[in-house]
Parts: structure tokens; sequence; C-alpha cells
């Protein structure tokens, strides 16, 4: 063995004995005949004493270490004079008699140390190195011990764990597949699974009545904080079982994992909200609940002043920043360029001002008096020192715009503790969305979702309106995980699939084989799916998913380090029977 400890688990009780470390060094200090060594290992960093007077010949091999150089380290553990109380080996130190350089280290491209001075990009380029970082191996740890525990917690509760094909059928609802050509089918093109949603449901035709899986998932979507093209969620699905019984189980598993990670007991029943009511108040099918700046329709009050940006518009509503009326011009002015930014694509703001005196101010005082803007904040529960924030337009794309801005005051306001987590589910979705452009309805959440039992009958005359039994649960503004009920008959399924613009022998093509099996006796069933690497993001207070990933993809879905995606040979493409086709000028 190279060693017989690690560099974090020296104490004071260890005092007196001689032992052997492996690491890197994280740095030397040289100070006068000594020079002090930090060496790093997974474990922590123990610091390490050359000694010119008692060995010289060792002195001088450690003053030529480099940083990240790999070294063998033998000596004698003695109590430190000057103590570091930051590390937890920060007592002790090793008293240097032996020293064997493992492999020398180039210089590294940024300093491995939780506050580095390398970009994004940078670290991305060296994962390996960023990967050594203690911030990024606390993440990847944290990882590891959720998945184990989430594993118990559902095997505890009758779960098993059954693995379903990588390598599975296109079926281009939802999000673009990543699809891969098959060598021995010429012609034909695998998918990689956006989910295991099929599979799951054929093991409950199956009979496995509770199935989970910590699944690898693809989609070739648009990527942001929270989104990479490869991810992993905890799948997991139930027979015999109606919405509340899937509820019940996986609040269960959030509460569990809460308790285990930070110590936070949630005792009480997380909130319900309905998809209505959470566009109506937050503009957002995954509110924040950390604050409040729940929006105030003001239609009715601000129509008919001759102001034509609201008299023309479908929807006037606003927020209440407290305490904001101190607010000045030039911070006001941001506040109007944020909402203008391509990503929200407001025209403008509006504000009133109910300054502490008592008197208003408002970017819109000459189409009303301040009577009639006291009647807004009256509305809205505004006091002397608040600010309201008003938006006028499109009703759902002014409620998505004003979300936008509620997010950004709260985080102006520090109202988005990263250590408080407020936690709801959102029930009764819509079950399906209109899309203009194609002019068909689309399946909100994925064409095997059932509608809620009452809205059966709308289904061919009040399409647009029918509810789906399905259920997302969201963690600080942020989705953890979704599910639903599934349509386990086949004629309603088929009913569904019409509705959604199949045509039979497309619907066999694509969902034959479920469809198969949902005549040998299929179960009532139902499941949800948590995004594993967003449940770790959330519990590590992390703003993005990468960094709780080993070898993640950057926002453009490259792999920077191994310089992927990437061309093949042609070979390659022969043996496929593949053509690439050649870029136009245009392109």
């Amino acid at each position: 063995m190279y060693r017989n400890t690690t560099c974090g688990e020296l104490r004071l009780a260890d005092a007196g004995k001689h032992v052997e470390i492996a690491g890197w060094v994280q740095k030397t200090r040289k100070m006068g005949g000594m020079t002090f060594v930090d060496v790093r290992d997974r474990y922590g960093l123990t610091q390490v004493v050359f000694d010119s007077e008692n060995n010289p010949e060792l002195f001088e091999a450690a003053n030529k270490l480099g940083r990240e150089y790999v070294v063998r380290i033998s000596g004698k553990v003695e109590e430190r004079t000057s103590k570091n109380n930051n590390i937890p080996t920060g007592e002790v130190e090793i008293i240097a008699d032996g020293l064997k350089v493992l492999n020398k280290s180039k210089t590294p491209p940024f300093t491995i140390e939780d506050n580095t001075d390398g970009g994004d990009d940078l670290r991305m380029k060296y994962r390996y190195l960023d990967l050594r970082r203690p911030c990024v191996k606390k993440n990847l740890e944290l990882r590891h011990r959720m998945a184990f525990e989430i594993r118990r917690y559902l095997d505890s509760k009758g779960f098993l764990e059954i693995e379903t094909p990588i390598l599975v059928k296109s079926t281009p609802e939802g999000a673009r597949d990543f699809v891969v050509p098959s060598r021995m089918n010429p012609g034909e093109f695998y998918a990689l699974p956006q989910s295991p949603q099929l599979f799951k449901q054929l093991l409950m035709v199956s009979g496995y009545d509770r199935y989970f899986q910590i699944a690898k998932c693809f989609r070739d979507e648009d990527l942001r904080a929270d989104r990479q093209p490869e991810f992993t969620q905890i799948d997991c699905e139930m027979s015999f079982v109606e919405q509340e019984d899937v509820i019940d189980m996986f609040e269960g598993l959030v509460k569990h994992i809460f308790k285990y990670v930070k110590g936070i007991d949630f005792t009480e029943p997380f909130p319900r909200m309905t998809w209505n009511d959470a566009m109506r108040l937050y503009g957002s099918d995954k509110p924040d609940l950390r604050f409040g700046m729940e929006f105030v329709e003001l239609t009715d009050l601000a129509k008919g002043h001759g102001f034509a940006v609201v008299d023309d518009a479908e929807l006037t509503v606003g927020i209440v920043a407290k305490g904001c009326a101190g607010y000045s011009r030039k911070q006001i002015d941001e506040l109007t360029e944020f909402v203008k930014r391509p990503q929200v694509g407001a025209k403008g703001l509006m504000w009133v001002k109910f300054e502490p005196d008592g008197s208003i101010k408002s970017s819109v005082g000459k189409f009303y008096t301040p009577e009639e803007l006291q009647e807004w904040g009256k509305r809205a529960g505004a006091e002397a020192g608040d600010l309201m924030l008003v938006m006028s337009g499109d009703a759902m794309k002014t409620r998505k715009q004003l979300c936008e801005l509620r997010l950004e005051m709260g985080n102006r306001l520090g109202l988005r503790d990263k250590n408080t987590f407020a936690c709801l589910w959102i029930v009764d979705f819509p079950l399906f969305e209109w899309d203009e452009e194609t002019q068909r309805y689309y399946a909100m959440h994925h064409p095997f979702t059932s509608p809620n039992p009452e809205d059966i009958p709308m289904l061919r005359t009040d399409t647009g309106n029918v509810r789906a039994t399905a259920y997302d649960i969201v963690v600080n503004g942020t989705e953890l995980g979704g599910g639903s009920i599934r349509i386990h008959d086949s004629e309603l399924q088929n009913e569904m699939f019409e509705l959604l613009g199949f045509t039979p022998e497309k619907a066999q093509e694509q969902f034959g084989f479920l469809m198969s099996a949902f005549q040998y006796g299929a179960p009532p069933h139902g499941g949800l799916a948590l995004g594993f690497d967003r449940f770790v993001s959330i519990l590590a207070g992390l703003d993005s998913i990468r960094d709780t990933i080993a070898f993640p993809k950057n926002n453009s879905g490259r792999d920077v380090m191994n310089e992927s995606p990437s061309p093949i040979d042609q070979a390659q493409l022969d043996e496929l029977e593949l053509q690439l086709k050649a870029k136009s000028n245009d392109e």
C-alpha cells in the first residue's frame, strides 16, 4: 500500500504515530530552514513539515515540489504549535522522514481551490482538475449519499429497481430525440430514451407493481442552468393507485431526503395549488413560495382612462415590492430594461410609488388621479413606503413576464434564501395545450396521461378545459419532478391519440406494442419522476445542475474536455450506409 492513513484522518489522538500518506501537493510555504507542504487527497488536507537541520537532503527535495505533484510521504505525527481551526486535521502535522515523488505535474491552468481563479469554460476544459476542488467533490459525495438513501428508502417500501433499455424506438412527441443509426439494420435508427415511460408502464402490465430506477435520460433540447442533454431521474411507477397514493408516497421520500441531508423535518403536508391558481397568482406552474408578491389583477380599475397601452390590453396586473418606494429613477430604469430583455420580452413597465408621507408618484400619473392609483394600491394591499410594478398585454404572456420580474425582485431584495425551502404540489394541469402554428392540440405532459375522470365527457366538447390527473412537486421555484395517473383503458387511449392528431396507423406504428399490452389486463397505474440532478443541486445550494454531474456538457451541448460531439470517419459512415448532406453557402 502507498499509504496507511488518509490526508483527512489524522487527529490529536494520533500524535506520536508513524504514518504514510499519499496525495497531491496543494501548496508549499518556505520559511527559512523549514518548508511546509500541504498534501491533499479525496478525504482532506494534512500539513507536512520538512526541516533543513534534521534532514537537509529531504528538505532540498521538498523545495523542488510543485503544485499538484503526486507524492508519498512518511513521518511522525506531532501536535501543531500554530493550529488551523478551519480544517479537521488542523491540530496536527507530520514531521517528514521520507518523500517520494510518484508523478510530476505541469502547472495547472487554474488554482485547485474552492475560490478558484478559473472561469467556467476553462474549468470545463480541464474538468478532471476541477473535480479535485473540495467544493465539487463535496457535491459528488452528496449525490452518492442521496442515491444510496433513495434506494434504501424505496426498497423499504417494496419497490424493485429494474433497468430499462437505452436503445429504444423513436417516438417524437415532446422534446427531440437523440437518434442512433443501426449498422445491422441499415437505414433504421434507435433513439435514446427521453424517459423510461413506455417500459415502466409495460412493467405494470407485467405485474411488477412497484418499480423504480435511477435512470439516464436524453433530450435534444436547448440548454439552461437546470438542463443537460443527458440527465438522471428517479423514475417510479405503481399499480392499483390513485393520485393521492402517488403523492403521499413520494412526498414521504422527499421529506425523508430533506431530513437525511439537511436535518429539516417537514411535519405538515406540502401545500397544494391548482395550475390555474399558480398561473393567476404567480405566472408560473413552478412558483417560488419563499416570498409573497402575489399578482393582483387591475384590469377593471385600469381600463377606460385614455391610456391605449392599458385599454387595448387583455390583462393589467401588478405586484407590490414592500418598502421599495425609495427606489431611485436609475433603479426603476434598470427594472424597465430588465423586462425589455429578449428573455422576458415586455415592451415596458408601469410603476406607482406609495411614499411614506402618503403622497403618490407614478409613471402613469397623467392618466390616473392619485385617488384612482390609491384604489390600485388598496386592492393590492400596498402601504406607505411600497412600490407597485404593473404590466399590461396578452394575459398569458404578461403573467409570464411579470413572473420574471417578481423573481428578479426576490433576488434583489434577498428573499430567495437558499437555506429556506418551500415545497408544494401543483395539481389539475390542463390535459392539452393548443399550438397556434400547427393548429392542433398537444399533450401537456405525454399522450398516456389520464384525464380527470370528471372531465372525460368534455374530451370532445370542451377539449381545452379538460384537466389532467397530473401533479408536479415544486421546491423553491424549481420543478423537482412530476407525474400522472396513466390511461390503462385501450378505448380511452385510442380516443386520446385521435384528439392529438394521430391516425390509427400512426398510433400503431409508434405505440403498437403498448396498446397490444393493454389488451392483456393492464392494471390502473401511475407514477412520478424526480429530477435527481436538480434534487442534489437544490440541497447543495447550487444555481446550476452542472456541478452535480461529474462530466457535464456546456450550454451548447458540447463536452469541451473530450471535444464531443465530433465528426466520424468516412469508413464509419460507409459502414452505417449514411451520407452527410453538404452544407449550402447560406448555412
